[in-house]
C-alpha cells in the first residue's frame, strides 16, 4: 500500500534529484483500465502541489488508452518542469509509449517493454460480430487495414490501379468507409503527435521519421514488444539502464502496486459469488501517487448478485450493479 511505498518514493527523489509521480493503470483480466481524459484533473492537482520544478520523474505502468489523453498528459507534465524522465518498470504500451516519446530520458529495467503506437478506432460504424448471442463491436486498426492491402499487393501480386480499387471496395463492404477514413485520420494524427514529442529526445530528423514509421506500422503487430536494447540501439532513443540500487527500489514499488491492484488475479465474478447470493465490491484499478499531491485511486464499486435464471453455457447469470467508477482522492 501507499504508506509502504513512501520511503521508496523519497529514495528515488533523492537519487534522481527530482520530484516523483507514479501513474499505473490496471491490466488485471476483466478489470482492464485505460488512460482516459479523466486522469488530467487529478494529475493537475498533483502538479499544482509540486509546483514548477527543474525535473520530474514519472514512474508509469500501463497497457495504453486514449491517444489524445496521453498527449494531454505528457504536455501537462512538461509545463511543470524543464526536464522530464520516465521510469518503465515493466509494461508501458501503446498510449503509454507515446507518453515516453515526450521524455528527455527513459529509464528501463531488463523486463521493461514499450510497444507500437498505431491506433485502433472503435466508432459507431465499426463492424459488429455476434459472440454468445451478444453483439460486439470490432476495433479497426491501422495494422489490419495495411496488412490486408499489403497482402493483396505483395502475396497476390495485384499491381494494377483498377484491381487495387476492387480490393479496396471489397474491404469497404466489410468495414464502413467512414471507419476506414477514421483509421487513416487517426494514423496521421498519431504520427504528427509523435513527431512533436520526439523533439525532446534531440534525434536527427531522418531518424525521427524511421522511428515513427516503425512504431506506427512496420512493427507488424500491436502486440509487438520493444525491449530496452531495441529502444536504445534500434530506435536510438535516450535510454538509461538503472543501477542495482535504483532497480531494487523500482522493483519494490512495482511489486507493491501489483499486489494492491491484484494484477495477477483474474476478475471472476462467479468465483467471488461461490458461497454468497450477493456481495459488495470495491476494486482498485489505477493509481496516481506523489509525495506532495497525495494519492488518487481509480475505483469501481458496486454489488454482484446471482440471478434466478438457469446457467447459460455453464455460466451463472450475474447482475453487476455498479454504483461508482472513477478517480477518488484518498490522502
Amino acid at each position: 500500500m501507499r504508506e509502504d511505498r513512501m520511503s521508496n518514493y523519497r529514495q528515488i527523489e533523492s537519487l534522481r534529484n527530482s520530484k516523483l509521480i507514479v501513474f499505473c493503470t490496471s491490466d488485471r483480466g476483466g478489470l482492464e483500465t485505460r488512460i482516459a481524459p479523466d486522469i488530467i484533473s487529478p494529475l493537475t492537482n498533483h502538479l499544482d502541489a509540486i509546483g514548477d520544478v527543474e525535473k520530474i520523474t514519472l514512474f508509469i505502468y500501463t497497457r495504453g488508452g486514449s491517444t489524445l489523453a496521453a498527449w494531454s498528459f505528457i504536455n501537462l507534465l512538461r509545463n511543470f518542469c524543464k526536464e522530464l524522465e520516465i521510469i518503465v518498470p515493466f509494461n508501458c504500451h501503446s498510449a503509454g509509449t507515446l507518453i515516453c516519446l515526450g521524455a528527455n530520458k527513459i529509464i528501463m529495467t531488463k523486463q521493461a517493454t514499450l510497444g507500437p503506437i498505431d491506433p485502433s478506432t472503435n466508432g459507431l460504424l465499426n463492424p459488429v460480430v455476434v459472440i454468445n448471442n451478444q453483439q460486439i463491436k470490432v476495433p479497426v486498426s491501422v495494422e489490419h487495414v495495411n496488412g490486408y492491402l499489403e497482402m493483396a499487393k505483395n502475396d497476390f501480386k495485384i499491381k494494377k490501379s483498377s484491381d487495387l480499387k476492387e480490393v479496396y471496395l471489397k474491404l469497404s463492404e466489410k468495414i464502413h468507409p467512414l471507419s476506414l477514413g477514421e483509421v487513416y485520420r487517426s494514423k496521421a494524427q498519431i504520427q504528427m503527435l509523435a513527431d512533436k514529442l520526439l523533439k525532446n529526445q534531440n534525434i536527427d530528423g531522418k531518424n525521427v521519421k524511421e522511428i515513427i514509421k516503425f512504431l506506427c506500422s512496420d512493427s507488424g503487430s500491436h502486440d509487438y514488444t520493444i525491449n530496452r536494447k531495441e529502444v536504445k540501439e534500434g530506435l536510438g532513443l535516450n535510454m538509461e539502464k538503472p543501477n542495482q540500487q535504483l532497480y531494487n527500489i523500482i522493483k519494490a514499488i512495482y511489486d507493491d502496486i501489483e499486489n494492491e491492484l491484484e494484477l495477477r488475479i483474474p476478475y471472476q465474478p462467479a468465483t467471488l459469488l461461490s458461497t454468497n447470493q450477493t456481495i459488495n465490491y470495491s476494486f482498485h484499478r489505477g493509481i496516481l501517487d506523489s509525495i506532495d499531491g497525495g494519492s488518487d485511486i481509480y475505483i469501481s464499486e458496486g454489488t454482484l448478485t446471482k440471478l434466478p435464471q438457469q446457467p447459460v453455457n455453464q455460466q451463472i447469470p450475474i447482475q453487476d450493479n455498479r454504483t461508482f467508477e472513477g478517480w477518488q482522492h484518498q490522502i
